[in-house]
């Protein structure tokens, strides 16, 4: 492990001081949320410990504080994951119209379980609470978009989408 603790670059650290002057002295923890959507993003998609530690650190609070929250939303990832983050909801509305079909399709397509990631780092699969989209159901979330009324042949066209842009885009 690299005993060198990360930090944000000049550019992010400026977004990270205008968020937090966003609210009143003492009330900086307000600025988490979105302080740690910009670390997510900046520390190669997930939050380890450290960088945990060094957004309490830029915000004056306990680490503890930054734990609850990250390990509270599903939307923060505590361990490395793929490039492409397949998140299935398994609500109610969703398994009435066969999440638990889907996500055991993209188990068995991609070789992997629930919270794991493939061997060549493309695809984690992650299950979710309400996505808030459950007239399409059954529905995920790749990146910012929504994939909905998913079936087989939708996974497999998504898979197949990821694949040919992770070759594009390398």
């Amino acid at each position: 492990m690299n005993s060198k603790v990360a930090q944000f670059s000049a550019e992010k650290l400026n977004k990270v001081n205008e968020i937090i002057a966003r609210y009143p002295t003492g009330k900086q923890k307000s600025a988490l949320i979105p302080v740690l959507h910009i670390a997510q993003e900046e520390f190669g998609g997930w939050l380890s410990a450290e960088t945990m530690d060094y957004v309490a650190s830029l915000l004056k609070i306990e680490p503890i504080e930054v734990y609850e929250v990250a390990t509270f939303y599903s939307m923060y990832n505590l361990k490395p994951v793929g490039k492409y983050v397949f998140e299935v909801c398994q609500t109610g509305p969703c398994m009435l119209n066969g999440s638990d079909e889907i996500i055991e399709y993209i188990k068995n397509k991609l070789g992997i379980k629930v919270g794991e990631t493939t061997a060549d780092g493309l695809f984690t699969l992650k299950t979710v609470e309400c996505l808030g989209a459950c007239g399409y159901a059954p529905m995920m979330q790749l990146g910012k978009h929504y994939r909905e009324h998913l079936t087989k042949e939708k996974i497999d066209a998504i898979i197949t989408e990821c694949e040919r842009n992770a070759v594009t885009n390398n």
